[in-house]
């Protein structure tokens, strides 16, 4: 979108509002927001108004687009001081109280009851816009919720999500819901949607329940038709009480005990998942101008490193090596893969039922067409083996009193069990992707190093002393 101008301009108390929230990408400035889309959400409550706006950054060389949910309400929202945005005057001259919809009952009510399709599409003529609900479970089997309770997930930073305590068509508690509210929006297929719902289908017990979504349509003059399409949330199955696996493998490094067994486990799920998705989901051959384009994107990501970092200049002829074997290597198919892999996006459920990745919308910082191509699913393997050895690296910096070969040693053992399992599922000779293996570790160490420069540079010795040991050598003088 690249009519900044168009819309109509919010106030600027939204403005400075927006510039306060997490999910807000120009950190440290204040948007110039213009609405190009709006639509109403009935409310089951009386003296309750909610409202949806899809807005654009017009700041230039800003090219952000926005939902933004608000709740106006003629009384205050009980225990509702966070989520105010501000008190405004109502057309009759008493005063109003606006909210971050999320954090009202009476948006996430009225949200749920669209995704089930006990609402009306949204939106009209006038409006710009429009959004309608679409229901992924049979719709015989779709439970007739009611919500007892909401509360939004604290912690999240792109999106945000709004957990259910369900009652069913009896009044007995049904099971828990969670709908991610999609923040920052995009034309196209959202991957955390399309992607667990084609693993449901396929019976995959590694993923939460899909239940279902809200799908948005606006006005873009960019596009062909002059007009944009996308998803604004999306709910699933919520597995309360359930802990990641960065926990479970940071307790387990800083007690040092083994881990091996919980990464075996977790490598043939992950195995499994993959090979759901390649049945499910479009593959491509890895032609070598695939091939040259993937590994430009490493290069490109290494000079980009360098800049930041310019010590990591001495590594370039190690680095080049690791690429150049990396492009003579035999390629498997490209495919769908989860595509922002690490310890933190797998829960480990009780009760039999085992890991459970979630969370497949990809690297939030990558465009969406990107994030729905298909891919290597080393790439994968690889972020979960960098996970291991940050874990390690992470209890290695929390104490700096313990020799450093025992975080070591806990990083090797869970890599080499993961391995294993992922070897065991999916019949990959793994020791023969080696090569290609080391270059995506390498590019995603890299990513890290950069990360950490910009945002906890007493981190860096993480993914460096990885770069060192993917190189194998001491870095020598150079400059990019």
């Amino acid at each position: 979108m690249t009519e900044h101008g168009r819309g109509t301009p919010l106030p600027d108390y939204l403005n400075r509002w927006v510039a306060t929230q997490r999910w807000f990408a120009s950190k440290g400035n204040v948007p110039r927001l213009h609405s190009i889309a709006r639509w109403s959400l009935p409310a089951a409550e009386p003296g309750v108004d909610i409202r949806t706006y899809l807005v654009i950054d017009a700041t230039p060389g800003e090219d952000s687009l926005y939902q933004l949910p608000l709740t106006e309400r003629t009384d205050p929202l009980p225990n509702g001081e966070r989520a105010l945005v501000a008190r405004v005057d109502g057309p009759d001259g008493e005063a109003r109280f606006l909210y971050d919809a999320p954090y009202d009952p009476a948006y996430a009510t009225a949200i749920l009851r669209i995704i089930l399709g006990q609402g009306s599409s949204l939106g009209s003529e006038d409006s710009g816009g429009s959004a309608r609900g679409e229901l992924l479970l049979d719709p015989m089997d779709a439970p007739l919720y009611t919500v007892a309770a909401s509360r939004v997930l604290t912690g999240e930073q792109s999106n945000t999500s709004i957990i259910f305590d369900t009652r069913g068509a009896d009044g007995t508690p049904a099971r828990p819901v969670i709908c991610k509210v999609f923040r920052a929006l995009h034309h196209g297929e959202n991957p955390d949607i399309s992607v667990q719902a084609a693993l449901a289908r396929a019976g995959s017990r590694f993923v939460p329940e899909p239940i279902g979504y809200v799908e948005g349509e606006w006005d873009d003059p960019d596009r062909k038709d002059g007009r944009a399409r996308g998803h604004l949330a999306f709910a699933q199955e919520f597995l309360p009480g359930v802990e990641d696996a960065w926990r479970s493998a940071l307790a387990s490094a800083s007690a040092e005990e083994d881990f091996s067994r919980e990464a075996h486990d977790l490598g043939v799920a992950t195995a499994a998942v993959h090979a759901d998705l390649a049945t499910v989901m479009p593959t491509r051959e890895a032609t070598p101008d695939v091939i040259e384009a993937e590994l430009a994107g490493i290069r490109d990501r290494y000079r980009i490193a360098v800049a930041e970092i310019p010590a990591l200049a001495g590594y370039r002829a190690a680095i080049e090596t690791i690429f150049s074997r990396a492009q003579t290597a035999p390629w498997p198919p490209l495919q769908r893969i989860h595509g922002d892999y690490h310890l933190g996006q797998v829960l480990n459920v009780p009760g039999g039922r085992g890991w459970v990745l979630v969370d497949f919308e990809g690297e939030p910082l990558r465009p969406l067409e990107e994030r729905n191509r298909p891919d290597v699913p080393l790439r994968d393997v690889a972020g979960m083996l960098r996970s291991f050895s940050y874990a390690a690296g992470t209890i290695e910096l929390a104490h700096p009193e313990r020799p450093a070969r025992t975080a070591l040693a806990w990083a090797d053992s869970c890599r080499e069990a993961f391995l294993a399992g992922y070897a065991e599922r999916s019949g990959l000779d793994l020791s023969a992707q080696g090569a290609l293996l080391s270059a995506f570790e390498l590019d995603k160490a890299l990513y890290e190093a950069v990360y950490e420069t910009r945002n906890r540079p007493s981190w860096l010795p993480i993914p460096l002393a990885a770069i060192n040991r993917l190189v194998g050598v001491v870095p020598a003088p150079g400059r990019a």
